[in-house]
């Protein structure tokens, strides 16, 4: 029997599966984490949509967003609306 490499990217195939997956890591996931999850949800719209749409460079973006990489604020925002995304804040609740 052969088996293959998970690859979450192959299962983020709608914005909610996408949002619920994001939000899951927000929720739980510290900073590495968190960028990492984004660069699974760039690869799996595509990473030359993503480029274009940010003005990045694809190797910009993979290494931006590869794992243990330290992005700048700035180039989290440029992704996260790429992929349709947004932060929103609540307040934390007692």
């Amino acid at each position: 029997m052969e088996t293959s490499k998970f690859d979450i990217a192959d299962y983020l195939d709608s914005n909610k599966m996408i949002a619920e997956y994001l939000n899951t890591v927000l929720e739980d996931g510290n900073d590495d984490e968190i960028v990492t999850a984004i660069g699974h949800i760039a690869k799996a719209i595509g990473m030359t949509k993503i480029a274009e749409e940010t003005g990045m460079s694809r190797p910009s973006l993979y290494k931006a967003l590869s794992e243990g990489a330290k992005p700048q604020f700035s180039t989290i925002m440029k992704v996260l609306k790429a992929v349709g995304g947004k932060i929103h804040i609540n307040p934390l609740t007692s």
